[in-house]
Parts: structure tokens; sequence; C-alpha cells
């Protein structure tokens, strides 16, 4: 009959299963958990792998790292990244965005934005700081600034007091029946008429 230790009586046997040995040969016990072990100071963080789509609505408690493609849109409370070779066809909104691959849709930032020389956006921007590194690619507005999102009227982060409502002109414009004459100077004649 074959018996088995549960508990190892003497951690300094070489068959302990609950001991390893570093590169000086000195023995070190594992800690056994149930729970990954992070850095204290490293936030929790989901990752979506290159080799995931995803369509539909995401959101995040904390902070999440995109890394294949997605169409939607995703919020976060803590920290977005589209890492590079990612795909986002989609509205992204968290407390700060870092850009590293290929966005489409409006990107809106309560904190900072980051565009690195990888990114490629097209959307408009909305982020309290903006930093856009050397290479990175952009076609949309941009709005920045800790007074970014009133001026914006976002709504996502305002708080819910009534603002009253801008005030419109209702008088009708002047019509401008004034033709300009865009003929550069060299073309003209010294009297005046066109060369043309």
């Amino acid at each position: 009959m074959l018996q088995t230790k549960t508990k190892c009586c003497n951690r300094n046997c070489d068959q302990c299963p609950l001991k390893s040995f570093n590169a000086n040969g000195i023995g070190k016990d594992f800690q056994m958990s149930n729970q990954p072990q992070q850095p204290a100071n490293t936030p929790e963080m989901t990752v979506i792998g290159a080799d995931t789509r995803i369509k539909g609505e995401m959101f995040f408690e904390k902070s999440a790292r995109i890394l294949g493609s997605f169409e939607g849109k995703i919020t976060a409370q803590g920290e977005v990244q589209i890492g590079n070779g990612a795909h986002c066809n989609a509205a992204v909104e968290a407390e700060q965005i870092i850009v590293d691959g290929s966005v489409q849709g409006p990107l809106f930032a309560r904190d900072r934005l980051t565009l690195t020389a990888n990114a490629q956006v097209q959307g408009d921007l909305t982020a309290g700081t903006l930093v856009v590194a050397q290479g990175a690619s952009f076609v949309g507005h941009c709005n920045v600034g800790p007074r970014a999102n009133e001026m914006t009227g976002n709504t996502n982060t305002q708080s819910n007091q009534a603002t009253p409502a801008p005030a419109t002109n209702t008088e009708p414009k002047p019509q401008l029946t004034t033709q300009l004459d865009l003929t550069p100077p060299w073309a003209t004649q010294p009297n005046g008429s066109s060369v043309a």
C-alpha cells in the first residue's frame, strides 16, 4: 500500500512539494493562495486578448486593456488602454485613455488622454489633458482643458443641476450679395481687365 504525505514534516528535505530553490540552491517556501499575486501598487486590469472580437457595450469598474477588436461602447471607472494592433470602432469613456492602436469614434477622458506614436484616431477627443506623441495620427475635433467637458455639453459627468438653454438669435441673417473679385494682381492688365 502506498502512503501519501499531506504535510511535510521537514521543510529541508528534497522531496517536499512545498519547497523550491532559488539560484543559490537555498530553499524558499511557496505561498499558496487562491488570489493571483500582484504588486501592491499595480491596479487591477481586465485584458481583452488579441484574438478576441467583441461587439456591444462593455463597462469596467476598474481598468481595461484592449488588444483585440471591439465595436460598440466602452466605459471604465479607471484607465482604458487600446493596445498596439487593436482595432476599436467605439465610443470610449474613462478616467484615463491611452491609445497605441486604431480607434474610430469619440474618446472622452475625464483626466488624461494619451496618443502614442502608433495611435491612429478618427473621431472627436475630449480630455482634461491631452498628450500626443510624434507620429500619432488624429482626424477630428479636439476639446482639451479643465472646462472641456462643460464646453462640449457632455452630460455624463456633469452635475445634475439644471442649466439654462443657450439663447438663440431668431432674427434673419442678412444676405450677402457682394461678389468678391478673386483674380490675383499679377493676372490683371494695367486697365483693370483680366488677362484670361
